[in-house]
């Protein structure tokens, strides 16, 4: 019986630490999202922040990865 709570505990926590997951997605919207907005106003200045961009992304990005890998360490960590 102590087991199968301690599964659940295990399923529980992983599935909350998904739900990162779903924040980083919102975020890279967020981000591509702005940047859209603000080329279209200013195509000159675009090229410029191309590079803003992608490290915007790989921010926001980084952290759904590190979700990913807490839910899976919180399932096959002993």
């Amino acid at each position: 019986m102590e087991g199968d709570i301690a599964e659940l505990g295990k399923f529980i926590g992983a599935g909350l630490a998904c739900m990162g997951m779903g924040g980083a997605g919102i975020g890279v919207g967020h981000v591509a999202g702005n940047f859209l907005a603000g080329a279209l106003r200013n195509p000159a200045a675009a090229q410029e922040q191309t590079a803003t961009l992608f490290i915007g992304i790989a921010f926001a990005e980084a952290l759904g990865i590190f979700s990913f890998l807490v839910a899976l360490l919180l399932m096959f960590a002993v």
